[in-house]
């Protein structure tokens, strides 16, 4: 095994070069496991779920250090969003022009998972247990990814002490944010029966319209809370609405709607699910919620001290703790210990010609590497 680190400009192209749009599979896991297999890490790869969900492919490599050290875990996925269309090079032809290198995932996240493997390189096995929790299901629904990396770290006793997930959490340059908690995410749709009848007659009638307009404006006002400490007020946005009546003279039979909220931790998804579903039934409604992520939160502390330290010793800047912005797999992830998320900058991801600067994939390998010695070290 050598530790000598793998160049990190190579690595990131050898991922993106591999076509991962949610659900990832096969060539993209393959890439992963050879570049993992020479460090000395065990690699196991399994495939669980059915559709529509399912199937879905993960990857846990463990390396193990000295009875009874310290275990530190890199988590990410390799699956990445469709790349649409008029790219200026093809999205999983890396390209390097200028500075910046170009692909599919540069950003989100194949450019971090590089990192993270140079990283692991460059640390001696002596110095503790170092772990991979990658899934091919992030981008998607996520229900047989991140979750079935859990169940089997249980299973085999693989429980790391620390966690750092590879999002991209940085916004104007490489350091200036890690993401210490997210909001909790769900979903709840909406449905209104009524009667169908006459406009002309609307006493025949009953419409089940004017129920839910008025199920919606006691929704949108509802209090919820004015944000604590470290998370921003939570709120709920009514995203869709949906009649489907061709008639301009006939009252619908039913009515449709959905919800979103995204919530802190002064909640929980079932909390506000029985919340709703209580005004849905007061309108003559029904209400199906579905609980994306609950909100969690890592309070600052040893750990983002740690992080923070690698960063200013790396790059002279010490970053921002947020806990804005969508979820990740780190609302899986914190059931098993604390888990941060640090990562590139965000300004490409998930948009036409995703890019990263070559030379802050090179500094993220070294903050990375920073950062498990120093956890692994206690």
């Amino acid at each position: 095994m050598s530790n000598t680190p793998p160049p990190v400009l190579e690595l990131a192209e050898a991922l993106i070069a591999c076509p991962s749009v949610t659900p990832a599979a096969g060539l993209v896991f393959d890439c992963l496991e050879a570049q993992l297999t020479p460090l000395g890490f065990a690699v196991h790869r399994f495939i669980t779920g059915e559709a529509p969900d399912g199937p879905v492919e993960n990857l846990f490599a463990i390396r193990h250090g000295p009875e009874g050290s310290r275990h530190f875990a890199f988590a990410g996925h390799v699956d990445v969003v469709p790349p649409g269309d008029d790219w200026a090079s093809a999205p999983f032809a890396p390209e390097v022009r200028g500075n910046l290198l170009y692909g599919r995932g540069a950003v989100d996240m194949k450019g971090a998972i590089a990192a993270m493997v140079a990283a692991a390189a460059a640390v001696p096995q002596e110095a503790g247990t170092i772990s991979f929790v990658i899934t091919g299901d992030e981008e998607g629904p996520a229900k047989y990814g991140t979750v079935a990396l859990i169940e089997h770290m249980r299973a085999v006793g693989a429980i790391p002490d620390l966690c750092l997930v590879g999002e991209p959490t940085s916004v104007n340059w490489l350091g200036d944010t890690m993401k210490i908690g997210r909001r909790g995410s769900t979903n709840i749709w909406l449905e209104v029966e009524g009667k169908e009848g006459h406009v002309a007659y609307p006493h025949l009638a009953d419409n089940p319209i004017t129920k839910l307009v008025h199920m919606l404006a006691e929704l949108k006002a509802m209090p919820l809370d004015d944000g604590t400490d470290w998370f921003q007020a939570s709120n709920l946005e009514i995203t869709d609405l949906s009649v489907g009546n061709p008639a301009t003279n006939v009252i619908p039979a039913r009515a449709q709607a959905r919800l979103s909220i995204r919530f802190n931790d002064l909640h929980t998804g079932k909390g506000l699910g029985e919340r709703v579903s209580a005004i849905a039934e007061k309108h003559g409604g029904k209400a199906r919620p579905v609980v994306y992520g609950e909100a969690f939160l890592t309070p600052p502390g040893a750990f983002s001290q740690l992080i923070a330290d690698a960063v200013e010793a790396e790059i002279g800047l010490r970053p921002e703790a947020s806990t804005t912005g969508g979820t990740s797999d780190a609302r899986f992830l914190k059931d098993l210990c604390p888990v941060i998320e640090f990562g590139l900058c965000n300004a490409t991801m998930h948009k036409r010609d995703e890019a990263v600067a070559v030379a802050d994939l090179d500094a993220l390998a070294r903050i990375y590497s920073r950062v498990a010695l120093a956890a692994l070290a206690g």
